[in-house]
């Protein structure tokens, strides 16, 4: 799912949100009066390297009642799931991949995958967005970078502490979006995957770095460019839109007698329709916790 490992591009100049590479890291305090909610951006995968955590995304966590992610992040034994998944990304009509993508885009999927070793013509009852999974899973294996998400770490850190736990959208909901991507916009969306994979390691590596100090404004340039110029549809659909129905439910996270501790992929926080910029846009004040 999204962040059930998803686009890394997945998988990032907010209004009046100033962002620096001096900054600490990426966990933002928004406030309205004397009440908070801590809202930290994350990695969907971090190498064993990136561990441990930056101190303030521990201090956030001791700080806070409950726990909110994206989506409630399935079990690795989740069959159910798993199942899930899968089916919605097999086409049930008679398109294919080879249908839907021009002679010359399919041309260059399939040599990238012949590269690894794997035969495109095994995934050609599959979506691009199915595609695109396998496509990211053979470069975190091959740079060795696979490894514990943000996410998934505290996750498993509020279950064992007893936190309250709580969701912005459903899975089926990212299951639909995944299944959905490139819809109507296969060439542009297969094009783009190819370029970040291009020289993926290195992209990656500049990606957790632009993460680890908070710098916004080059997680906007690795992660939210490519999509604007290459696939606004995809922009839309990933970003703008799941951000504009985000922003109500943290609302609600205020005047109560919780206090939470958001986590959202880093993307999600950076650009002008970002989160931060939507909360501050709504009269909150947003600081960056350094």
């Amino acid at each position: 799912m999204l962040n059930v490992k998803v686009l890394c591009s997945a998988m990032l100049l907010a209004i009046g949100i100033s962002s620096t590479a001096l900054a600490q890291t990426s966990m933002w305090k928004v406030s309205k009066g004397t009440d908070y909610v801590y809202i930290g951006g994350t990695v969907h995968f971090l190498p064993e390297s990136a561990f441990p955590l930056p101190v303030e995304f521990d201090a956030a966590y001791n700080a806070t009642d409950t726990l909110v992610l994206e989506v409630k992040i399935p079990e690795p034994n989740d069959i159910a799931a798993q199942t899930k998944l899968f089916l919605a990304m097999l086409y049930k009509d008679d398109r294919s991949l080879s249908k839907v993508l021009s002679p010359d885009v399919y041309q260059q999927v399939r040599d990238y995958f012949a590269t690894h070793g794997v035969q495109l013509q095994q995934f050609n009852g599959y979506k691009p967005g199915f595609i695109m999974l396998q496509m990211q899973a053979l470069e975190m294996k091959k740079a060795q970078m696979a490894g514990e998400g943000v996410d998934s770490y505290f996750d498993k850190r509020a279950k064992a502490d007893g936190k309250t736990l709580a969701y912005l959208e459903s899975l089926e909901s990212q299951i639909r979006l995944l299944a959905n991507m490139g819809e109507g916009n296969e060439d542009d969306f297969m094009t783009m995957n190819l370029e970040q994979l291009d020289d993926f390691k290195n992209y990656f590596a500049s990606m957790i770095a632009a993460w680890r100090v908070g710098d916004i404004n080059e997680l906007d340039k690795l992660l939210l460019e490519p999509s604007r110029a290459l696939d606004p549809i995809l922009y839309q659909a990933l970003f703008v839109e799941r951000n504009s129905a985000w922003l109500p439910k943290i609302e609600q996270m205020f005047g109560n007698d919780s206090k939470e501790l958001v986590l959202v992929g880093g993307g999600h926080l950076a650009g002008e329709h970002s989160v931060l910029a939507l909360l501050q846009q709504a009269g909150y004040t947003v600081e960056q916790v350094k």
